[in-house]
This record gives structure tokens, sequence and C-alpha cells, in this order.
């Protein structure tokens, strides 16, 4: 065969074998329950009402928990040590400066105020 026959030979070749054409996207979505209920619709152009939340204080903690001891170390008039809180809940330090600003300070709505002393040590207690 010369160069001429393969080329006229490639040209008349039979189409390849057919192939199945590619798979479309999985069209799969979470459908509603039956009886589930719809959203609500508003009026063209109007704006979704936001309903007021009460502001809430959390609760005093009980009176046996090692919340409200704490709670009552720092109510007194000279306040309580970093460490003197450890000693008495048996919580590391990261844990009770939790414990002040996030339960005591921003749940329960109290001041906590936070002072060095001379010999450097941190107190906290109460503001009035």
């Amino acid at each position: 065969m010369t160069n001429e026959e393969t080329t006229k030979a490639a040209d008349v070749a039979g189409q390849g074998a057919h192939v199945a054409p590619e798979k479309g996207t999985s069209k799969k979505v979470a459908s509603k329950k039956k009886g589930a209920p719809k959203g609500r619709k508003t009026a063209k152009g109007a704006k979704p009402q936001k309903t007021a939340k009460p502001a809430r204080k959390a609760p005093a903690p009980r009176a046996e928990s090692k919340g409200a001891q704490i709670l009552g170390m720092i109510r007194r008039p000279k306040g309580a040590t970093l460490a003197e809180l450890a000693k008495l809940t048996g919580w590391q330090n990261h844990s009770i400066r939790g414990f002040l600003s996030g339960t005591v300070g921003k749940k329960m709505g109290l001041s906590v105020e936070s002072t060095k002393r001379e010999d450097g040590e941190r107190v906290y207690s109460l503001k009035k």
C-alpha cells in the first residue's frame, strides 16, 4: 500500500461505534413532607416584620452549685482572688474567667470588676 491508498482508506473508514449519550445531572432535591406548613408570603414591596424578643435575664444558679458559691465570694466587700475561686470550685483559671465573663457578665447582666492588688494578685468583685 502506498501513502495515497492509506489516506483514501482513512477517508472512507466507517464511523465508530455508537456511544450512549452522557448522563444528565441528577435533580435530587429535598422534597417537602406532605401537609408541611408553607412559608408566609408577604405583599410585594412590603418588608417582613421582625418580632422583638423580650430581654431575658438568666436565673440565679442553685444555692448549692459552684456558680452560686462563686457569686457569694465575689459579692463580699473585698471580693475574691482567682486562686481562692479555683480552690473553692476545683475549676481551672480559664474556666472561672469564662464563667465570670459569660454567665455572670453577659447572661445575668451583672457587672464584674477586676482589679490588681499591690502584690499582683487579681481580685474579682461585683460593681455596685
